[in-house]
C-alpha cells in the first residue's frame, strides 16, 4: 500500500514549525511526513475489515499537525507512526461504498458501549481511547494500529462505516464527516427559537455549521463573518441571513440587536456565538460579541492561546467546546446520530461544492500548501484522490 506516514521526529517537527511560519502548509515539505510504499496493516481483530479510500479530505487539524501547531494535549491520545486522514469515502471488499466515522469508540476497542446504539464519540470516560487491543489513538488518522485515509488502504471496525447511497457522489460523501461535526456544533449550541446566532469564520467547518443551524434549529438570524468571496457566496447559499467581512461582524450584530459599544465589546450581543476559527483573537471576539449570559461555542481547535477571561466571568458567558459528533437531540425531541443527520442534510445542501481541488498522494506537498492557502486561492476543501491508483488492492473478485 502507499501511504503518507507521520513519524515521531522532533528535529523535523521543529523544522516544520519554522517552515510553516514562512508559508502555511510547508511543514509537509520539511517535516516528519513522507510517502511510503509498505505492506498492508494487520487486522487488529477478527471483526475488523480492510477499506480502500477513494477520496480523503485535508482538515484543519491535519494541517495543524503537519505544520507543528498541534497542542501537546494530544500526545497521550496518539501513537506513532500514524497515517493522517479521517474525512474518507472508501470501498469495502464486499462492494460497498462507505464513509468513515473516525472516532475509535468503545466498540472499536472491544468495550461495551455506554448505551445501546451509542455513536463512536458518546460516553463520559475517555479511558478507552488509550486501552484495549489498539495502540492509543483518539481517531483513525492518529492511530498506528489503524492507518488513515491518506493512503491506498487502511483498516476499520464495521461500527465506523456508514454506507453511501447510490445518488451521492464521492465529492459529496467525503464531506459527510465534517458535516456531522457541524451538526453536532449546531445542536450543542442549544439555539432557542427566535435567537440570534453569529458564526466567526467561514472555512469548511463554519459553513457546514451554518447549514446545520438553518435546517435543524430555528434562529431569527444567522450572521457570518467571512473573509473570502467563495466563503461569502457559500455562507449565503447555505443559509446565512447576513454575511459580512470579519471586521464588520460586531457592527452587524450591533445593528441587529440594538447593542451599544462599551470599549471593544458590545453591551448586549448575539444570543449564541460560534467560533469556527479557534485563535486568541477569535475567542476574545466571540466573548465580546455574545450578550451577557449568552453562549459561546468553541468549534475551531484552539491550541495554546493566552486570554484575559475577565469578560467571560463578568458577563457570565457560557463557554462550550464541541469536538466531534455523537447521538444528538434535536429541538423537536427526536434523537439521531450526527452521521445520520449529516446524510439527511447532504440531500438538501450541495456540500460537494466545498471540494475545490483534489490531488494524488504523490503530489502531497502541493496539496497541503493548497489546503493551507485555500481561502486566498478561491478554495474551501482540498482532498487526496486515490481513485486513479493502478492497483487499489481490492481483490479482483470483489472489485
Amino acid at each position: 500500500m502507499k501511504a503518507l506516514r507521520f513519524s515521531r521526529n522532533e528535529g523535523k517537527y521543529a523544522a516544520a514549525m519554522i517552515a510553516a511560519r514562512l508559508r502555511p502548509g510547508a511543514g509537509g515539505t520539511v517535516g516528519p511526513l513522507s510517502l511510503v510504499d509498505d505492506d498492508s496493516l494487520e487486522l487488529p481483530a477478527d471483526d475488523w475489515v480492510r477499506v480502500w479510500p477513494r477520496l480523503a479530505g485535508i482538515c484543519g487539524s491535519d494541517l495543524s499537525t503537519i505544520d507543528g501547531h498541534a497542542s501537546r494535549y494530544f500526545e497521550d491520545f496518539v501513537s506513532f507512526p500514524f497515517v493522517p486522514g479521517h474525512e474518507v469515502v472508501a470501498d469495502t471488499a464486499d462492494g460497498r461504498r462507505v464513509v468513515l466515522e473516525p472516532v475509535l469508540g468503545h466498540a472499536c476497542r472491544g468495550f461495551e458501549p455506554p448505551f445501546e446504539g451509542a455513536s463512536q464519540a458518546d460516553g463520559n470516560d475517555y479511558r478507552h481511547l488509550t486501552t484495549g487491543h489498539l495502540e492509543p489513538g483518539l481517531q483513525t488518522g492518529f492511530c498506528e494500529s489503524t492507518g488513515g485515509g491518506w493512503s491506498t488502504e487502511f483498516v476499520a471496525h464495521p461500527s465506523q462505516l456508514h454506507e453511501v447511497p447510490d445518488w451521492m457522489s464521492d465529492e459529496l460523501a467525503v464531506t459527510i464527516e465534517p458535516v456531522a461535526g457541524g451538526v453536532h456544533a449546531a445542536l450543542r449550541a442549544k439555539v432557542e427559537d427566535g435567537e440570534t446566532v453569529a458564526v466567526i469564520g467561514a472555512g469548511a467547518m463554519g459553513l457546514v455549521t451554518v447549514a446545520a443551524l438553518r435546517h435543524f434549529t430555528n434562529p431569527d438570524s444567522i450572521m457570518v463573518g467571512a473573509k473570502y468571496p467563495i466563503q461569502k457566496d457559500l455562507a449565503a447559499e447555505f443559509g446565512a441571513d447576513v454575511v459580512c467581512a470579519p471586521g464588520e461582524l460586531a457592527r452587524s450584530i450591533r445593528r441587529t440587536t440594538g447593542s451599544f459599544m462599551v470599549g471593544p465589546r458590545l453591551s448586549a450581543g448575539a444570543d449564541v456565538v460560534i467560533d469556527a476559527v479557534g485563535s486568541q483573537e477569535s475567542i476574545e471576539s466571540a466573548i465580546g460579541m455574545c450578550r451577557p449570559r449568552g453562549r459561546v461555542v468553541l468549534l475551531g481547535m484552539p491550541g495554546v492561546v493566552e486570554l484575559d477571561l475577565t469578560a467571560l466571568w463578568h458577563r457570565e458567558t457560557e463557554l462550550i467546546g464541541t469536538y466531534t459528533y455523537g447521538t444528538e437531540t434535536l429541538p423537536d425531541g427526536r434523537t439521531a446520530s450526527a452521521f445520520a443527520l449529516a446524510m439527511e442534510l447532504a440531500g438538501k445542501v450541495p456540500f460537494d461544492r466545498l471540494v475545490s481541488a483534489t490531488y494524488p498522494l504523490v503530489r502531497y506537498r502541493e496539496a497541503l500548501i493548497h489546503a493551507a492557502e485555500s481561502g486566498s486561492r478561491g478554495a474551501v476543501k482540498v482532498a487526496f484522490d486515490m481513485r486513479d491508483e493502478k492497483r487499489r488492492g481490492i481483490p479482483e473478485s470483489e472489485s
